[in-house]
């Protein structure tokens, strides 16, 4: 491909989006070039501050049932308050929160500090996702998710690289950079980002308005069957930092070979995420779905098969490409199924589930290891991954084609804001 077709699809990709759209993808690069604290938790309470890896899970259980709860939380609030109060409460609380965990030493102190972290870091997430279908318009969401995707993988990447020296230097001083590029984030929204919240449209009389409440979503079965098939790929998923590591270190590779065959993921979203998304962005979602689940779940299951760097660095190139496919097009399907007065609720009942899978997912995968070995693990993630496909054809085919309905700005909504229904 030239140099001209490669410009040429770059402006595709990022042409006809909001600049509202712009400036909350900016905070989200932004908060992501700062988000390094978790993937250096365990080591920091095992190594710096001397408690027992036991400690450590517990710290990440707190932070993962913090994140349940902010999940469902954080929905309600943004859509009974706002998505952009709720995401700037959040932001605030967590670089407060991470600024704290830098000084905090006893273990109950850092145990509740890490619920907090989990609790205030996990109520933004179905804010920006509320207020990106919000501002979007239905044809673009895939490509403006895919488009948040990457930034999202862009900051980790960058962050990865000099966090470890930060944190070699000072742990401390690790915590209060990320404290402050979160400080940063909540600012540019602030000054840039508006409230995009619809307007309750009218009541007519004799007629009942439609309200939605936590109820109106737990509910709605398609939408439920959508959340349980997400479930799935996310315990697949999370066997990327929970079986692939121990796997690859009962089969003699150190955590640097562990370290480089991770940063594989990275950089190939890095990469491909962008050209990816104008194949996928006007495509049969049920289709790419099952595709983006089989990937995911077979190219964990070549795991069992590799015995080189090489050979994991490319398991993880397959299972990479399904993530890719899954997590733009899944968001627009979420987008799809919520009414434009639930979508906070639903972002955020879409949101548990990977929270939720992060509780359950390790100590799933540290049973199998530990009863059955690495083998049906692996063979586990195909067979969760057939379901899941399976599942995903099964909910498109009833779903009615998507209508091509223009959005309202967020300038006309800002000003034309109510109170969301109870």
């Amino acid at each position: 491909m030239s140099v001209t077709s490669l410009r040429r699809a770059a402006k595709e990709s990022v042409s006809g989006l909001p600049r509202e759209f712009w400036w909350l993808w900016t905070s989200t690069l932004v908060n992501r070039l700062g988000g390094f604290v978790l993937t250096f938790l365990a080591l920091y309470l095992t190594a710096a501050r001397g408690f027992s890896a036991a400690y450590a899970g517990l710290v990440a259980s707190l932070i993962g049932l913090g994140g349940v709860i902010a999940s469902m939380g954080g929905g309600v609030l943004a859509d009974r308050v706002g998505r952009r109060p709720t995401l700037l409460g959040a932001q605030l609380a967590t670089a407060a929160t991470v600024a704290v965990l830098a000084f905090v030493r006893d273990p109950v102190s850092i145990a509740v500090t890490g619920f907090a972290l989990g609790l205030a870091s996990n109520a933004s997430r179905p804010a920006i996702q509320a207020m990106m279908a919000d501002i979007v318009r239905p044809e673009d969401r895939v490509r403006a998710f895919s488009l948040n995707y990457w930034a999202i993988n862009l900051g980790f990447a960058v962050s990865s690289v000099y966090a470890g020296f930060l944190v070699a230097q000072s742990y401390t001083f690790g915590f209060l950079v990320e404290a402050g590029m979160t400080l940063a984030c909540a600012c540019v929204v602030f000054v840039k980002v508006k409230e995009s919240r619809p307007q309750a449209g009218p009541v007519v009389p004799g007629q009942r308005s439609a309200v939605v409440t936590m109820g109106t979503v737990l509910r709605d079965g398609r939408f439920m069957l959508m959340v349980g098939l997400s479930f799935l790929v996310a315990v697949i998923f999370t066997q990327s930092s929970v079986g692939l590591p121990i796997v690859m270190g009962e089969n003699g590779f150190s955590s640097s070979d562990v370290g480089l065959v991770a940063a594989v993921n990275g950089i190939v979203i890095v990469a491909l995420q962008i050209p990816l998304t104008r194949f996928i962005e006007r495509r049969d979602p049920g289709r790419l779905l099952a595709v983006s689940s089989l990937l995911i779940g077979y190219g964990f299951a070549l795991t069992a098969f590799a015995g080189s760097l090489a050979a994991y660095a490319l398991t993880v190139i397959v299972w990479t490409l399904g993530e890719m496919v899954n997590a733009p097009t899944q968001s627009g399907l979420v987008a799809r199924l919520s009414p434009a007065e639930g979508r906070g609720r639903y972002q955020g009942v879409y949101t548990m589930s990977w929270s939720a899978a992060a509780l359950v997912a390790p100590l799933a995968g540290g049973w199998v290891l530990d009863t059955a070995g690495a083998g049906w693990l692996w063979a586990g993630c195909a067979a969760l991954g057939t379901v899941t496909a399976a599942g995903y054809r099964l909910l498109m085919r009833a779903l009615p084609a998507q209508p091509s309905a223009p959005v309202a700005t967020p300038v006309e909504t800002a000003e034309a804001v109510g109170n969301a229904p109870a």
